[in-house]
């Protein structure tokens, strides 16, 4: 196979990662949000939370760059049951306490007010981003607590589990957690394959399941990001080969798939298999640095991989002309450094 461990690194690190300063924001928007709700169950004589929790793609630390920056986090808030007592004496029912939720929320200075969905109340700010705020209330069972999300009734959930879970994958599978983990490295990539054309974007397997069949047929590769990519693509495309159908990793019986036909995990598998057919010339004997980098970009929509060529010819222009004035042993150390590329396994 062709090497391109680091142009994959730099594709990760410039194109797919969330920018820090990007977390930073959507962070100070998160606790700003987390004030303004307190304020306004407080405002409104409605109980106090027992805490928030960031969970999710921020909190798993999986986010990948949106062009348009449409990014969400998802920042449940925890209630006690007994607290969410309704106006007749029982329990608030799960539409009531997200009605609660948006109302505290509430402020007349969003263009747009925030919304009760399904799972969730959302909160929307100026370019792209916006707050999702899952409500849960906390049930003591046999001295212990569990969880259930307001959707259209109470469900059991345990998003905070779920995020626990992820760690602990990370950590057992990837083989280099001083960089973060290569199997978050994956995937990050692998989901930003998924969203890489428009027309997939609704249709095709989301985040959270991506996640869940890269944590099941993860392949690692100790010095290799782009290797353990492709094999880790291939195994899951296999894996979908075999059933379509995606366990929950916390909540048992529960599935991430709609029955044994999901059309998500489909298109994922077909499109898998289209990308795999794509990367197949990096196998061959005569495959050049060109060659690889254009199946990279054509596999990811981008044209991120082949500019690098560009712009390493650039360098090699520099180095030639330092030649010329005679820095022979500073532009020899270059000319290595630059070259790039070569085969392995």
């Amino acid at each position: 196979m062709f090497d391109c461990h680091d142009d994959m690194t730099a594709f990760h690190n410039g194109k797919v990662q969330l920018p820090k300063d990007e977390r930073d924001t959507m962070r100070d928007r998160r606790n700003t949000n987390r004030k303004r709700l307190k304020d306004g169950l407080k405002r409104d004589e409605e109980p106090a939370p027992v805490g928030c929790r960031t969970q999710g793609s921020y909190a798993m630390r999986t986010m990948t760059q949106h062009a348009e920056l449409d990014y969400d986090i998802d920042d449940g808030v925890y209630f006690d049951k007994d607290k969410l007592v309704g106006p007749r004496g029982g329990d608030k029912t799960a539409a009531d306490a997200k009605e609660m939720v948006r109302k505290a929320v509430h402020d007349d200075k969003f263009k747009k007010a925030p919304e009760v969905l399904k799972n969730c109340v959302r909160i929307y700010y100026d370019f792209g981003y916006h707050v999702d705020v899952p409500v849960y209330r906390r049930v003591e069972e046999n001295q212990e607590y569990v969880y259930e999300l307001a959707s259209t009734d109470w469900k059991k959930s345990d998003p905070m589990a779920v995020t626990a879970w992820f760690k602990d994958e990370n950590k057992a599978q990837s083989p280099d957690q001083l960089n973060g983990g290569q199997m978050r490295r994956v995937v990050k990539l692998m989901k930003a394959f998924a969203r890489s054309r428009e027309s997939w974007r609704s249709q095709i397997a989301p985040g959270f399941m991506i996640t869940k069949l890269v944590t099941e047929r993860f392949s690692k590769n100790a010095d290799h990001d782009d290797v353990s990519l492709r094999r880790t693509m291939e195994n899951v495309h296999s894996r979908l080969e075999g059933s379509l159908e995606v366990n929950h990793p916390v909540v048992y019986g529960a599935k991430l798939t709609r029955g044994p036909d999901d059309s998500r995990a489909k298109l994922l598998r077909d499109k898998l298999k289209w990308a795999i057919d794509e990367l197949a010339v990096l196998d061959d004997a005569d495959c050049s640095q060109a060659d690889a980098r254009k199946a990279w970009d054509k596999v990811f929509k981008t044209e991120f991989f082949t500019d690098r060529g560009a712009t390493k010819k650039a360098e090699a222009v520099v180095t030639s002309a330092a030649i010329l004035r005679g820095d022979y042993a500073e532009a020899g150390r270059e000319a290595v450094d630059k070259r790039g590329g070569g085969r392995y396994g």
